[in-house]
């Protein structure tokens, strides 16, 4: 089945969900009335169904490859990224300023989502240049934001990120990569940095690389870390790339998803870089970025879940198997291919409202610089893009369930959605450690956020999700209470037990603006606020049992 853009359903959760109005009825996005909107929604999946699906099986089948030190991207994803750029959905969030459109985040990630659906490894090129352009706007000198940031808009420049090395996975705090002051105002970056997300490709003039090392006087930890932009080649003063910078690119990982995604192990030797922001607070730098590209990562994980239920559906629609009890006689009339199909539409639904739900937040925030919104974003963002890319894996692989025997065969494309979203719950942050920092960082107002989400979700007419408010309230004082090892070992499923209740909440805000919606909204409801209780009572379990085994008697 050929993905179609779901447009029309975007514009309702926008409208009917989360509160989109009240982002355009700021003066900082004025600009972005009902018309606008739909003529971006509307173009955007005009791009994503026509140019850009068509390369997702050739991403998969053809992958990037190393050749000669040059990176040979996948076919037609050259012009798959012309495409992108000339649309100027690169810049959409930026700052005019530099050549971006100003527009919410909320309509970024709407965008992002089509993307991400019609060729989600393609897709993960945009999504690190977006997160740079945020981070250089917030944290660059003005001779780095004028230089970078234009070319970076308008796709002639493309952006990564580089944290993780060999010995220092998720915990950051133990890179090595070294750079030492040049006197002149650059510094010489040393160090191998892994898992790079678009490390080098061959349709771009030059990569620019934000990368995490340490100065010579740097403190141990993530205190002693600074920030530096490292281009593939150093640019002149007119902006134009010239002599190589010594970096390259070790090798290419072989992965089990996203093939047409360059995942890189890259080298610096004496690279030429310059300090983004304050010196040894790379870290709050690196933030910028790395919050933006978590709801990037959770819309991704939406992105999927929407793709291969699309996929799952328009296959039960067709296939005639057994007999029914009635209905067109195909397999979507047996009621457990019913089940999986329904659930998929339903964690779809609360994962796209929670992202926006987000998003608009943050929207928010920059328009109105009120704290609160800020606040609400911040908690949001762990639970988007855990739940979004769980949502993703799971409908992934019910997608396969449904087309049974035919989904375990490649040439069906049901195996690719799955193989590709499975990394979605691993970077960016594991989806552990999005729970752990609900439950720490987040948490650190004594539950201010929290209790002011709650109560905003406690203010729907409907008994069931009442009384699942006040229990969630419950186990957040709970954990407001503990100490960070309790919290630790029941964050999992806090969050999930979070999210569950937003997707009951939000079901029931669409049904009461269409009424069309109520049966769907009643099948959520009576299957998320229970598996909600369940998720609440684990996440109160503690840390005692975790350990009461040795790791000797784990490993018999």
């Amino acid at each position: 089945m050929p993905y179609r853009a779901p447009v029309s359903e975007l514009r309702f959760v926008l409208d009917h969900v989360v509160g989109f109005d009240r982002v355009a009825a700021t003066d900082r996005f004025a600009e972005a009335t009902p018309e606008t909107v739909e003529a971006i929604l509307t173009e955007a999946g005009r791009l994503s169904e026509e140019v850009l699906a068509p390369l997702n099986r050739q991403g998969d089948l053809h992958p990037a490859h190393l050749e000669n030190g040059v990176v040979r991207t996948s076919p037609g994803f050259a012009d798959g990224f012309a495409a992108i750029a000339e649309g100027g959905w690169l810049g959409m969030s930026a700052d005019p300023e530099h050549g971006g459109m100003g527009l919410p985040i909320a309509l970024t990630m709407a965008v992002n989502e089509m993307i991400g659906s019609a060729c989600l490894a393609l897709q993960l090129n945009p999504l690190m240049t977006q997160g740079q352009i945020e981070a250089l706007e917030a944290h660059a000198s003005k001779e780095i934001k004028a230089l970078y940031i234009p070319k970076l808009i308008s796709g002639e420049w493309c952006g990564t990120m580089n944290l993780t090395e060999p010995q220092a996975g998720s915990d950051v705090g133990a890179l090595r990569t070294k750079a030492e002051p040049n006197g002149d105002g650059t510094y010489a970056v040393t160090g191998q940095k892994i898992y790079i997300s678009w490390g080098d490709n061959d349709f771009s003039q030059n990569i620019c690389h934000l990368v995490l090392a340490r100065l010579p006087d740097a403190a141990p930890g993530t205190k002693g870390i600074s920030l530096f932009m490292v281009p593939k080649r150093i640019p002149d003063a007119d902006g134009t790339p010239g002599v190589a910078n010594t970096l390259s690119v070790v090798s290419l990982e072989h992965k089990l998803g996203l093939h047409g995604s360059p995942t890189a192990v890259m080298q610096y030797d004496g690279a030429t870089g310059w300090l983004v922001g304050a010196p040894h607070k790379g870290m709050a730098a690196m933030f910028t970025m790395m919050n933006n590209a978590r709801l990037g990562v959770g819309v991704q994980g939406l992105s999927v879940a929407e793709a291969a239920m699309q996929h799952a559906i328009g296959y039960a629609m067709e296939r005639r198997q057994g007999r029914t009890a009635g209905g067109a006689g195909t397999i979507l009339d047996h009621a457990d291919v019913r089940r999986m199909v329904l659930d998929m539409k339903i964690d779809t639904f609360a994962a796209r409202a929670i992202a926006m739900d987000c998003a608009v937040a943050l929207d928010m925030a920059k328009a109105t610089g009120d704290d609160a919104w800020a606040a609400r974003g911040a908690l949001l963002t762990p639970i988007a893009k855990a739940f979004g890319t769980d949502t993703g894996i799971e409908v992934a692989q019910q997608g396969i369930q449904v087309h049974g025997g035919m989904g375990f065969v490649e040439e069906t494309g049901a195996a690719q959605f799955l193989r590709d979203v499975r990394v979605t719950a691993i970077y960016e942050g594991t989806n552990g450690i999005q729970a752990m920092d609900l439950v720490g960082r987040k948490l650190m107002d004594g539950g201010a956020a929290a209790y002011a989400l709650l109560d905003d979700l406690a203010e729907t007419d409907h008994a069931g999700l009442q009384a699942a408010v006040s229990d969630l309230r419950s186990v957040t004082e709970w954990m407001v209470a503990q100490d960070m090892q309790d919290r630790f070992a029941g964050a999992v499923p806090y969050l999930a037990a979070f999210a569950r209740v937003l997707g009951a909440a939000y079901h029931l805000r669409a049904a009461a603006a269409d009424p069309t919606r109520g049966r769907l909204a009643q099948v959520a409801v009576a299957r998320m606020l229970p598996e909600a209780q369940a998720e609440m009572a684990k996440a109160r379990s503690g840390a005692a049992a975790l350990f009461a085994l040795s790791s000797d008697e784990i490993a018999a």
